[in-house]
């Protein structure tokens, strides 16, 4: 009996009294005590009756018992699907009926507003209390600290990721135990690391960069993180004489040059890694001014995990994601698949044993954007130079990504053309200082007009924080071409400067 995940993952840390989770105010998680509590999950969640391959959908917030669940799952067998706590229950509805989720666990205070959304989908409700007071931890208090890990072959599903689609709907990428593992174990040797780090980790462990990244690497080199509950500029500082590594988001490190404490405490950091998002290359270079440390950026998708990274020794480009990945192939091509020439723009394709399986119950989808040969259209525009370094020029699909969470337009654009006092609207992405990007909505006004005000709280009911708008623009008229389309490229050179710093 084999579980891929759970025997390279947690296996060899049983009995293991080495620290794996450092929380803020001093306590102290060994990998002992994670990996019994996994147990206790995987046991609770086969008292609810799941098997092997169901489905549990998870909107908790960030703790050692959420991040024990999620790894419970894993030793169970059982699919999960974490998913963004900025999420309303409109969002949460569709995920748990689209993946036929039998449980959905969420924080306590979401209990009453997701009931219904549970009822509808016929899944059960649990909670999870970051502060041990939750149905969920209640059971896990309960359980047998012993568990066969469930078998599972390679190829099995561990994970679904939702990832927004062009269309509206979200697409549920399917993440199998080898992708998982196999990307894992190749940036712990490519980014070397030990059982001697210490890991800041302030991401949130609801995306690919905080739990495939962050947590699977530190697991799988039996090092240890500092689990923030989020990030916190000075807290991050105070733990960095403590800590060898960093990973964040672009706005981490934006945030982190305000600080004045910075230049003396990351001075002796090991490693200082940026991804989710574009880096800008004035970012980079303050960062290595002010410190000394040049941040190593990566680049990598929900569906693929990481596929190419600028080098731990060597040239780390600033504008540019490195090389790609020892085992990933990576090429760049035209809108027929043929491969373009060094130094030619086209969109980013990539294969290795890191790409997902596919979308769940969309196959028209996966036969789109995933070749027979195996390969993975990215969506993204790119150029790889001579010496293979890859640079990510522009997004394909008019993809936002605003402090390294993903926004596709089209979602917040059907619910505004809706809104009475408005014929039709178009979201961009314009440069931000702080998240990279923020949307702009562009709206064209009837003669009545909208009410904005109006407008703006049901974006707030209906949508998550990261996708509500920043500024809305009303026009005569929207941009088109000869043949109608929208003229976003003209939208955006327009509105480029609108959250520009006085």
């Amino acid at each position: 009996m084999s579980n891929p995940l759970f025997d390279r993952m947690l296996l060899p840390h049983q009995a293991s009294s080495a620290v794996f989770l450092h929380l803020p105010d001093g306590e102290t998680v060994t990998y002992d005590t994670f990996v019994r509590r996994t147990a206790q999950c995987a046991n609770a969640l086969a008292r609810m009756g799941l098997r092997p391959g169901d489905r549990l959908a998870l909107q908790v917030d960030k703790s050692p018992d959420a991040l024990a669940l999620i790894f419970g799952c894993i030793r169970a067998g059982i699919v999960f699907l974490p998913l963004n706590t900025a999420y309303t229950a409109d969002e949460i509805a569709y995920f748990v009926e689209n993946s036929g989720a039998r449980v959905l666990v969420c924080a306590p205070d979401r209990s009453t507003d997701l009931a219904a959304v549970a009822a509808a989908c016929s899944a059960r409700l649990e909670t999870l209390g970051t502060d041990g007071h939750g149905t969920m931890n209640t059971l896990l208090d309960t359980a047998s600290e012993m568990h066969d890990p469930v078998h599972r072959d390679p190829d099995d599903i561990a994970a679904f990721l939702y990832t927004s689609g062009t269309t509206g709907r979200s697409k549920g990428a399917m993440l199998s135990h080898d992708n998982l593992l196999s990307n894992a174990l190749t940036l712990v040797d490519h980014w070397r690391f030990t059982a001697d780090d210490v890991l800041l980790h302030a991401l949130p462990i609801f995306h690919t960069h905080g739990l495939f990244v962050a947590t699977n690497v530190t697991l799988a080199a039996g090092a240890s993180m500092v689990f923030f509950p989020k990030f916190d500029a000075g807290r991050l500082i105070d733990w960095m004489p403590r800590a060898t590594a960093m990973m964040g988001v672009p706005t981490f490190y934006t945030r982190l040059l305000d600080e004045p404490r910075l230049d003396a405490a990351a001075a002796d950091m090991r490693l200082f890694i940026s991804g989710s998002a574009p880096l800008l290359a004035d970012t980079h270079r303050a960062f290595e001014a002010r410190t000394g440390q040049r941040i190593l950026e990566r680049y990598g998708m929900t569906e693929t995990n990481m596929n190419t990274s600028n080098p731990y020794d060597g040239d780390r480009r600033a504008g540019t994601v490195g090389l790609p990945l020892p085992g990933v192939e990576v090429r760049v091509c035209d809108a027929d698949g043929a491969e373009l020439p060094r130094g030619e723009i086209g969109t980013l394709e990539v294969r290795g044993p890191n790409v997902f399986k596919g979308y769940w119950q969309m196959p028209e989808k996966t036969a789109a954007e995933l070749r027979a040969n195996g390969f993975f259209i990215t969506g993204d525009l790119a150029l790889q130079s001579d010496d293979g370094y890859i640079t990510i020029v522009g997004r394909g699909k008019d993809l936002i990504i605003s402090g390294g969470y993903n926004i596709y337009p089209k979602e917040i654009e059907s619910l505004l053309d809706d809104q009475p006092g408005i014929l039709e609207s178009a979201v961009i992405g314009a440069p931000h200082p702080d998240f990279g990007e923020s949307p702009v909505a562009v709206l064209v006004a009837d003669d009545a007009g909208p009410d904005l005000d109006a407008i703006q709280r049901t974006v707030t009911a209906k949508l998550a924080r990261f996708k509500h708008p920043r500024h809305y623009v009303i026009v005569d008229a929207l941009p088109r071409n000869t043949m109608g389309k929208v003229q976003k490229a003209a939208l955006r050179e327009t509105y480029r400067d609108i959250f520009a710093k006085p």
